[in-house]
């Protein structure tokens, strides 16, 4: 089968003819329909001590259809998404996911495509735990299930947030996973989605997902436009861009009594002020992925025509032309989401 392969830093993946993955008791074989290319997949090719091992083949944001399963309950032509959290063989082998209920928060388990023993989907099949999946609803096509992962991201934030209802709320960027974010908080009754965003094309694409404003920091002191768009500070600030400083703007930026939730993945060693945090007795909340719980959701949302999913999908290639937007995407862009798709020429 085709894949695209991790070879080393500063160089592109490469496109590579490896054999199809076989399934253990209780996996699926699935041909991927499409494959999402997500930030902690170009930033977990970057030189630096989380830098993937060489060999691997990333992609963990799919959707397909199992061509083989030696799992009950699934036959081949069940279309499906992956939840890509491998649990540790002692609990692969006693029920097939955590015994903890960690998933994604256990440190045993392996996200596919992160490490060369749990290839990703940037290839013609992948192998998945069958309790690693869920059924892609009538209704809900192949692309737009390839979503449900980023999707699924914004859910858990906004669960982790707490009630929103009637709340002012900050969103910082607005890539896929600002996105994400701002499409639940709207769902959750939050009565201001103000997103931050430098790139024109993102905060066109925010607007039209349901931002209540859009603001780009650039301009002026976003906290003053923040205020003057709702007549007070962000009561919930969700940072979705993970770089160094931010969450010093964030406790800078807050009400008093408010929530800061730290989405995006800062790979850098980052400072704040504890005393400032202190003084307006903030909830700082870090969140990791997502649950099994979240992915229902973003199917649910998926299936019930309210998302516009072309507003979000910016771009399909083929594997031959993955490489090189790979490599764009390491670089400030407009872009949405980024689709593989295995079939295209």
């Amino acid at each position: 089968m085709k894949a695209l392969v991790f070879a080393e830093s500063g160089q592109p993946l490469l496109v590579e003819t490896r054999a199809a993955p076989q399934p253990e008791p209780g996996d699926l074989i699935v041909k991927v329909a499409y494959c999402g290319i997500c930030g902690s997949d170009v930033h977990a090719t970057d030189p630096g001590p989380f830098q993937i091992g060489t060999g691997t083949v990333l992609g963990h944001e799919f959707s397909g259809e199992v061509v083989e399963s030696r799992a009950s309950g699934f036959s081949p032509g069940d279309r499906v998404i992956g939840i890509p959290v491998r649990p540790c063989d002692t609990c692969r082998a006693e029920s097939g996911e955590c015994r903890e209920h960690l998933g994604i928060r256990c440190p045993n388990a392996r996200i596919v495509g992160m490490s060369p023993p749990v290839p990703g989907a940037y290839a013609e099949f992948v192998r998945i735990g069958a309790r690693q999946v869920l059924r892609i609803p009538d209704g809900v096509d192949d692309r737009a299930a390839a979503l449900a992962e980023p999707l699924a991201v914004g859910a858990h934030a906004v669960w982790a947030a707490g009630p929103l209802l009637g709340k002012r709320v900050l969103v910082i960027g607005a890539g896929p996973i600002g996105a994400a974010t701002l499409l639940f908080a709207r769902s959750a009754g939050a009565r201001d989605v103000v997103v931050s965003e430098p790139e024109p094309t993102r905060r066109a694409r925010a607007q039209r997902l349901g931002a209540t404003a859009v603001v780009d920091p650039v301009a002026g002191a976003l906290d003053m436009a923040f205020r003057d768009l709702t007549s007070g500070a962000p009561e919930v600030i969700f940072e979705c861009v993970g770089a160094a400083s931010l969450i010093r703007q964030c406790i800078e930026l807050a009400a008093p009594l408010a929530t800061v939730v730290v989405v995006g993945v800062c790979r850098v060693e980052d400072s704040f002020f504890p005393r400032r945090a202190i003084g307006k007795e903030l909830r700082l909340q870090f969140v990791l992925g997502y649950v099994a719980e979240d992915f229902a959701l973003a199917l649910d949302l998926l299936g019930s025509g309210r998302l516009e999913t072309d507003a979000l999908i910016s771009k399909i290639v083929s594997f031959d032309e993955l490489p090189a937007v790979f490599e764009a995407l390491r670089r400030p862009n407009p872009h949405g989401k980024v689709l593989l798709d295995p079939t295209r020429q």
